[in-house]
């Protein structure tokens, strides 16, 4: 697979009864198509994957690949801190159709660097394009770059999300192997793609997929002081979305946006008064709002 572009990290819908409503999540998959992403991430961070059951899971992963049939990458979140639970996952979203799974670093057993190495490898030698998610802060356990280059052998490991916050860590990928890195905060695609970076695993694009879509073709193209542009006006939404644990805000945006009501399931809940506020005025100050 070529990993290059704007991904979307999908939140999961909830109705009120509780459960995923899958009608709001094929209207946010036929949205971020038409904005023109490159592929979508469901059942990631943003999915609230946690707390969905694994037949869940798989049934989020089989309703976004139907969905999308065909017209953009789907890259299904499959990790979990159990191997066996992660082998599971990844089986599952093999059979519902994904093209490659998004796998975190096994978080709060935090496995030693040579068994993340035997963790991934046991994934990978499924047969499907594996895309590691490094990001310590959630998991206390980084992919060490000679990690990430041992991996980077398997003709299966392919491409990192890199969540690290950290610049540095795309060029010394970069030069230790050869792997597609995303980037996996929003306010940094712009810095790590001058770095080699080719694309992000967006949190913005739920909201707003034709901006994120058009700074990642700028980047790619070589065309900074248009990427850079667009950076300084999205950037106030970039960090907006994060004044609170994702996925929060930004389901919080997309209902103030029009999209159907914000739910979560515990122990997420809604959006404090005085950053709803805080986000709000950011999307009236960049014209989204109703």
């Amino acid at each position: 697979m070529i990993f290059e572009g704007a991904y979307t990290a999908l939140v999961t819908p909830f109705a009120k009864d509780g459960k995923v409503d899958y009608g709001r999540l094929a209207a946010l998959v036929e949205e971020q198509i038409a904005g023109g992403v490159a592929g979508l991430v469901p059942v990631g961070t943003s999915g609230e994957s946690p707390t969905l059951s694994h037949e869940e899971h798989i049934d989020v992963i089989r309703a976004v690949v139907e969905t999308v049939h065909g017209r953009v990458q789907v890259i299904a979140g499959a990790g979990s801190n159990s191997t066996a639970e992660a082998l599971h996952l990844t089986k599952g979203a093999i059979e519902a159709g994904a093209d490659a799974t998004l796998q975190v670093a096994p978080y709060y057993n935090r496995p030693t660097q040579s068994m993340l190495v035997s963790h991934f490898t046991a994934i990978a030698d499924l047969g499907k394009p594996v895309v590691l998610y490094n990001i310590p802060g959630r998991t206390g356990v980084e992919i060490a770059i000679p990690t990430v280059a041992e991996l980077a052998k398997h003709p299966m490991i392919q491409c990192v999300k890199e969540a690290g916050g950290s610049v540095d860590r795309v060029s010394k990928t970069l030069q230790a192997c050869d792997i597609a890195v995303l980037s996996g905060d929003d306010s940094l695609t712009l810095p790590m793609m001058s770095v080699g970076a080719k694309g992000v695993v967006s949190v913005v694009t739920n909201v707003a997929p034709q901006p994120i879509v058009e700074l990642v073709r700028a980047a790619l193209e070589g065309r900074y002081a248009d990427a850079l542009a667009l950076h300084r006006r999205w950037y106030p939404l970039m960090t907006a979305l994060f004044l609170e644990t994702n996925p929060v805000p930004v389901k919080a945006a997309l209902e103030m946006t029009g999209r159907g009501e914000a739910l979560y399931r515990s122990p997420l809940g809604s959006m404090s008064a005085p950053n709803a506020e805080k986000l709000r005025a950011v999307l009236a100050m960049l014209g989204l709002l109703p």
